[in-house]
């Protein structure tokens, strides 16, 4: 097996993505006649079982990368196997809503089913780049411009954003920062509300008296057209930049951020766009709710970890809006940022492409931003990304775009079609209750059918996805994701269909604080879909039991519904909105550091452990500690990996607590940071990546796909228990307001009786 597998890569590796897809062509053509094999149940079992076995052997062995190709080929055929005989043996239709219901869940399968193999497609080789070193002389470097779009973010945000820029490593007399203010521009700052107005005219001298203090330009325009793209395309006319660097209001770069993306646009003249991922230093709402932040893969690592190492082998990584370094020429050529979406990133890259210029994909975090602190600001995100995709889909459509190459094409299409997924999720929640409530028969097979050919096809695409996936996306991550998305992407979606022009840019909110624990306001949905859940298994296990004829098929339903339930559980667990109070985000570091005390004049040498922008946790040896330790002022010198040398800050200290039996934890708080110091502060907290990517290697590893069952069963139980206290100390003070006047009145008239009782 190794010496052929090493043979056929060796023939492969010449071979660039034409011939890879011409080879995967064949291979499809040769899989689609094994395909069509007509055997019986028992050989298709015996098949299967092998094929499983054989991929489970991969996978012992720790997938290695020259078993790839081997490995998903035959997890297709598995898939391909189940749709052949899905669609030939089971859509056996009788009756309105029994063929109804079949069609809707054969067509939600069959989308699982090309998304599964589209991402087989675009993850058959990913391509992993490293920087390409700059030029010594600085007179060959491009000048660069620096956009930070904005619109609602704070002052205190856009000013650790600006500086980080400044501070990136790069010629001053090449480099331009610029904010693109579309909150103080003269439509916001003469509107009618004369409120909102003073609110805006505030905002534009604020912002601009910030640029000047940095060294940044402040732009603003006339009017707010188009929104973020608009406002990109008004600066495009003002500054002068060779390339163009995009950053979000909350997306603080590293200084070596041009050092490593500018050299690849020196090697190649059609290159149009260099993208890094985004990297969040704070959790998203369900990594908040359930607690899980920092203890599995964040949600967003997929793309960014792997599907886009995937996509720019095909030359398809596209532009995500942010942490991204663009060519002004090739932006000129189609007249700036595209605006037929309200996903115009994507769509630029799309057109550039179309155009047969390149992109390039650099894996390595070069930015830290912030996530939507809400439920209600997650899913305002990610139903704009969802319309605009579908948006995407139906304008453009990726398949016909004239000048993309075919495996453009796939690939495109791949990225737009998967935020269909809404309507899938919720069909593989409705299908079961379809059975068990109320009897349809939307999926006409035995239990020996099942096990031959369902089965295995699951199988088969939980171990792909595990194998591309599996360090950073755990099993039924993605499942939980998708649901809780589902409920509100589906209906955005159905209303691009009915008008695909109509949906708006929605700003996302950043930098919000939560006081108090409270349940979502849009959880009204999953308490309907649980307790149909509930039911239905309380009525599966009654048809279970009093109805032997059926006990194959109810037993395989009632695991489906099952699963569905965990799935719900973990969300209603995520609908519970957790306190959020703590203004900057603290992330695992591990600096030197010294500890000056001003009470007793002590230094002490210790560790900085987690760091944020105002504060920081040490580790202190207790040894070390005086007898006498107490005052809460102290001078913390930290050496700073960005500038290469130590910062110098004034601390308060606010709590020391033993750690072990050697070591102590002092949690800091920086004070009176200097204007002048600001520079060093945002470098400290922001401006290495190697903490990043540090970070991001300690989150990436695998615990199997059992073991991410167990972790979603525990996160259920425990987290929506907190829900539904709730829900129960929620109702009984209602009911006690209701109640207490009731009460008053009898307690009043109580008193009456007992004193005319007793005075007479």
């Amino acid at each position: 097996m190794k010496i052929l597998t090493n043979r056929i890569h060796s023939l492969l590796d010449p071979l660039g993505n034409r011939g890879l897809l011409w080879v995967w062509a064949g291979l499809c053509a040769l899989g689609g006649v094994l395909v069509a094999a007509n055997v019986d149940a028992r050989a298709q079992l015996w098949l299967a079982v092998a094929i499983v076995v054989l991929l489970l052997g991969l996978r012992r062995l720790g997938h290695p990368e020259r078993y790839r190709a081997f490995f998903l080929f035959l997890a297709a055929f598995l898939t391909l196997r189940y749709v052949y005989w899905r669609t030939t043996n089971t859509l056996v239709l009788d009756g309105v809503l029994d063929t109804t219901m079949a069609l809707l869940l054969y067509i939600a399968e069959l989308y699982g089913i090309v998304v599964a193999l589209l991402g087989i497609f675009v993850n058959i080789r990913p391509l992993k780049r490293k920087p390409v070193p700059l030029p010594d002389d600085p007179a060959l470097l491009p000048t660069v411009d620096v956009y930070i779009p904005t619109y609602n973010e704070s002052p205190e945000l856009l000013e650790v954003t600006i500086r980080a820029a400044m501070n990136i490593r790069y010629p001053a007399a090449r480099l331009r920062v610029y904010l693109l203010d579309d909150g103080g521009t003269v439509q916001k700052r003469g509107q009618a509300d004369e409120a909102k107005a003073l609110d805006a005219i505030a905002r534009h001298k604020w912002l601009r008296k910030l640029c000047q203090r940095h060294g940044a330009h402040y732009i603003s325009r006339a009017r707010n057209e188009h929104a973020k793209a608009g406002n990109i395309n008004a600066a495009l006319k003002e500054s002068h930049g060779e390339l163009i660097v995009i950053l979000d209001a909350d997306h603080v770069p590293t200084v070596d951020f041009l050092e490593q993306t500018v050299g690849f646009f020196l090697r190649d003249e059609k290159l149009f766009l260099v993208q890094t991922p985004h990297f969040f230093i704070n959790p998203d709402p369900i990594e908040k709710n359930l607690r899980i932040f920092g203890r599995i893969p964040s949600e967003n690592e997929m793309f960014y970890s792997v599907i886009q190492h995937g996509l720019d082998f095909w030359n398809s990584a596209f532009f995500c809006g942010s942490a991204a370094v663009l060519r002004r020429r090739c932006l000129e050529e189609v007249g700036g940022i595209a605006g037929t979406s309200i996903t115009e990133d994507a769509e630029t890259a799309l057109d550039l492409h179309a155009r047969g210029y390149k992109s390039v994909y650099l894996g390595t975090p070069l930015i830290s931003g912030l996530q939507p602190e809400t439920f209600t600001g997650f899913i305002t995100q990610r139903v704009r990304w969802a319309q605009g995709m579908v948006q995407i889909f139906l304008l453009k459509n990726p398949l016909r775009v004239p000048g993309l190459k075919l495996w453009q094409r796939l690939c495109y299409f791949s990225s737009s079609f998967f935020w269909f997924f809404g309507y899938a999720r919720l069909m593989f929640l409705l299908a079961p209750l379809a059975f068990l409530l109320f009897g349809l028969h939307i999926y006409n097979a035995t239990l020996g059918d099942f096990l031959a050919y369902a089965l295995p096809h699951v199988i088969g695409v939980m171990l792909v996805s595990d194998y591309l996936f599996g360090k950073v996306r755990w099993a039924f991550v993605s499942e939980l994701y998708e649901l809780l998305q589902s409920m509100f992407s589906l209906p955005a979606i159905f209303k691009v269909f009915r008008n695909p022009r109509a949906p708006t840019f929605q700003v996302t909110p950043k930098g919000e604080h939560l006081d108090e624990d409270f349940i979502s306001q849009l959880s009204m949905p999953f308490y309907l879909v649980y307790l149909a859940v509930l039911v239905g298994m309380g009525v599966g296990i009654w048809r279970f039991i009093h109805d032997p004829l059926e006990r194959d098929i109810v037993l395989v339903t009632l695991a489906w519904n099952t699963l569905n339930l965990l799935l719900l559980n973990a969300a209603i667990g995520a609908l519970f909105e957790r306190r959020q109070r703590r203004a900057n985000p603290r992330m695992p570091a591990d600096l030197d550091a010294e500890l000056i005390l001003f009470g007793c004049g002590a230094h002490l040498p210790c560790r900085v452990d987690d760091l944020s922008a105002s504060g920081a946790r040490l580790l202190v040896p207790s040894a070390l500690l005086p007898a006498d330790f107490g005052g809460d002022r102290a001078v913390i010198a930290i050496y700073n990996p960005a500038l290469k040398r130590y910062t110098h800050l004034s601390a308060r200290i606010h709590n020391a607590r033993p750690l072990d039996a050697r070591l102590h934890t002092l949690s800091i708080e920086f004070a009176d940071v200097a204007v002048a110091q600001v520079a060093d502060v945002v470098a400290l907290v922001h401006g290495d990546s190697q903490r990043w990517q540090d970070y991001r290697r300690q989150r990436a590893r695998k615990i199997g796909i059992l073991a991410s069952l167990g972790l979603l069963t525990q996160l259920g139980v425990r987290y929506a228990f907190s829900h539904y206290i709730s829900i129960l100390q929620t109702a009984g003070t209602a009911l006690w307001r209701r109640l207490n006047p009731i009460g008053g009145a009898i307690r009043r008239q109580g008193q009456r009786i007992w004193q005319w009782a007793w005075a007479g």
